[in-house]
């Protein structure tokens, strides 16, 4: 299968920016260290999902509730009966976008569960969660961590890619001048990519 292509650039690199801040050379642990740091200061993502009926991609600002298995896996509560579980029924397949102020960005591709378990809810339940169920006066659906609307969705991680970098403001600004004046890439973040296989091995070494 072709990729796309629209010019030929011989034997120069035709994405300088990301020949110049990709890293390779970088262990497995310290990849996963960078991303969960980045990931808890972020707190907050957007979940992409799939809907069945139009095959339109659908994205949702959700708030990651806990990690698993040394920050492979994500839980982010839910409304089992709102539409996102429909979509993940249907299509497990998910990518988690993380992104802050200065630029700095993440995105983890995986595949989605719904737990309803109520050990597993009442283990990483908080009061404020009430705020957005409500209480429908059932004595059933309150908000509460026994409240059976209140699942999980469990994001199993495939491969992540992100670009964080640990250069003070004024200091890319001057990168990014001195590639306008230099026409040189700017080197300003830490582009990483985290495989399946090293997915799979931190998983497995829990």
């Amino acid at each position: 299968m072709s990729g796309f292509s629209n010019t030929d650039t011989g034997s120069k690199p035709a994405d300088p920016y990301t020949a110049a801040n990709k890293q390779s050379q970088v262990s497995t642990q310290e990849k996963f260290v960078a991303l969960d740091k980045f990931v808890g200061q972020c707190k907050f993502g957007m979940m992409t999902t799939r809907d069945e009926a139009s095959g339109r991609l659908v994205s949702r600002c959700m708030a990651v509730a806990a990690e698993e298995n040394r920050s492979v896996d994500y839980l982010f509560f839910t409304n089992t009966e709102s539409h996102k579980t429909d979509e993940l029924k249907a299509d497990p397949h998910v990518n988690l976008a993380f992104l802050d102020s200065s630029g700095q960005w993440a995105s983890v591709s995986g595949k989605a569960s719904i737990e309803t378990d109520r050990g597993l809810v009442k283990k990483h339940y908080t009061v404020s969660l009430k705020a957005w169920m409500g209480d429908l006066g059932d004595g059933t659906h309150d908000g509460s961590e026994n409240d059976p609307r209140i699942g999980i969705i469990r994001v199993k991680m495939a491969t992540a890619t992100y670009a964080v970098t640990d250069q003070t403001i004024v200091g890319r600004v001057a990168e990014v001048a001195k590639g306008v004046v230099t026409g040189e890439a700017a080197n300003v973040n830490k582009i990483r990519e985290i495989s399946e296989e090293e997915v799979r091995e931190r998983r497995g070494s829990v």
